[in-house]
């Protein structure tokens, strides 16, 4: 079978289209390959689409609430296929649109098929082979499915097709107690449906800061079922139903639902793509190992985002293929800066935050302050009636800060002050000094820090 040569092949349209567009403006032949719709996981199945539904659970958890500010408020109805027009037909539509600018593009010969590399720099799309001197590998992850008994027989959701649920459930079950669980955990129970949560440990987000996972542990369990230590021994149909048994605490229990979701963490497709037959070594947990510059131990083969491992949020893809895309054509060759690199979780509230946890802090024995403060306590923080929400930053003597953990209202807006401030190298004083309008909600930032006790 003959080969076809190009300059430069991208596997995966997400984040790697930064890389493919810069290579096409500089006149490199290009191919793209990508089986799916275009936009990679964020746009199709992740970020954009969860963050449109759960604005309107967002939406909803205000009505509710709205008897607290004296207004009395009914949901007549939940129009879900409503709710799902307004997300899909714009989320379907950018990925053709994507995806045809790609096709349109001089220099880009894009592939709709699934790719795997065959040998050395070369890969096998669908029936032909394709090669190229700069390959990047921008293919993502996908979900963990666990081994339960029982389980080829019953219909379970993921994440990347829960969303797409045509009627909404009137029980749930999810697997998994991380990020993923707290988001559309919040999605469906804020709607109205039943939701139940099966977590092994004993408590949620276990890698947030301590206190905000302690924080969101309290919370959850108001607003949907929670079984800590828990795990599922089988399933089984029930008619239309489901029949889930579960082992907690040594104490076997029957549940059921009408949708089971596993959101149980993700692994990278190096598999799939069976990246050992170009020669790129792999960690034990399957991604693609990489150096300062995004760099694989083969010349002239780079990886980034979630295939990458190194962190696992859209942001830091952008950032990886931006410095990449330097890396690969240009002489002047720069390691990738994730100094501030942030995070947020859109759960009920929602969760953000910014550089090192305390007990990381703790682990690497550095010395630290801590500073804490109540929304409830600040004039815009008492307006909205957060009686959950703080603020929490952690710095060193000398006023560098080293953290900040928000859990409450606006907090994926609110770190960002704290990240400037760490990027620009401004500190505690640069945040002090600084005049906060008052009385927003960014005032709880500013105490937090002038709260900090030496």
């Amino acid at each position: 079978m003959k080969t076809k040569r190009f300059d430069v092949i991208v596997i995966g349209s997400g984040s790697g289209l930064t890389i493919s567009s810069r290579a096409a403006d500089l006149g490199y032949k290009v191919a793209v390959v990508e089986k799916g719709p275009f936009g990679g996981t964020c746009l199709n199945r992740g970020c954009i689409p969860s963050k449109m539904l759960i604005h309107s659970a967002d939406v909803m958890e205000v009505i509710r609430n709205a008897e607290t500010f004296g207004i009395k408020a009914n949901v007549e109805k939940i129009d879900w296929k409503k709710m799902q027009q307004r997300v899909w037909k714009e989320i379907d539509r950018d990925a053709k649109s994507i995806e045809l600018g790609n096709k349109e593009t001089k220099n880009i010969t894009v592939y709709k098929k699934t790719g795997a590399f065959a040998g050395k720099k070369v890969l096998k799309v669908g029936n032909e082979l394709i090669s190229a001197e700069k390959i990047f590998i921008c293919a993502g992850t996908r979900p963990s499915i666990p081994k339960i008994n029982g389980l080829e027989n019953v219909r379970h959701y993921i994440s990347d097709d829960v969303m797409r649920l045509q009627k909404q459930p009137k029980k749930m079950i999810i697997v998994g107690g991380g990020y993923i669980s707290a988001e559309l955990g919040h999605f469906f129970s804020s709607l109205g449906t039943e939701v139940i949560m099966l977590v092994r440990g004993n408590c949620l987000i276990k890698n947030e800061d301590e206190d905000i996972s302690i924080a969101y542990t309290r919370i959850a369990p108001r607003k949907y079922t929670v079984l800590f230590n828990s795990e599922i021994i089988k399933v089984g149909k029930k008619g239309k139903e489901i029949d889930v048994e579960i082992n907690q605490r040594e104490k076997k229990k029957k549940i059921t639902c009408d949708a089971l979701l596993l959101a149980t963490g993700r692994i990278p497709n190096t598999d799939i793509l069976a990246v050992e037959k170009t020669g790129v070594k792999v960690s034990k947990e399957g991604y693609v190992k990489v150096n300062e510059y995004m760099e694989t131990n083969v010349p002239g083969i780079w990886a980034i985002g979630d295939i990458a491992g190194v962190y696992f949020f859209k942001h830091s893809a952008n950032l990886e293929a931006s410095y990449c895309a330097n890396n690969a054509f240009s002489k002047n060759k720069i390691k990738v800066d994730y100094y501030a690199m942030p995070h947020a979780i859109f759960t009920s509230p929602q969760i953000a935050g910014v550089g090192m946890t305390e007990q990381e802090l703790k682990e690497r024995k550095i010395k630290y302050f801590v500073g804490k403060y109540n929304y409830i306590n600040t004039g815009m923080g008492a307006a909205i009636n957060d009686k959950e929400g703080f603020v929490k930053v952690l710095v060193n003597k000398d006023g560098k800060i080293l953290g900040c953990h928000i859990i409450g209202s606006d907090a994926s807006t609110l770190i960002h002050e704290v990240i400037v401030a760490m990027k620009a190298g401004l500190g505690v004083k640069g945040i002090l000094d600084a005049v906060h309008i008052h009385p927003a909600l960014s005032e709880v930032v500013q105490r937090a820090f002038g709260n900090v006790r030496y």
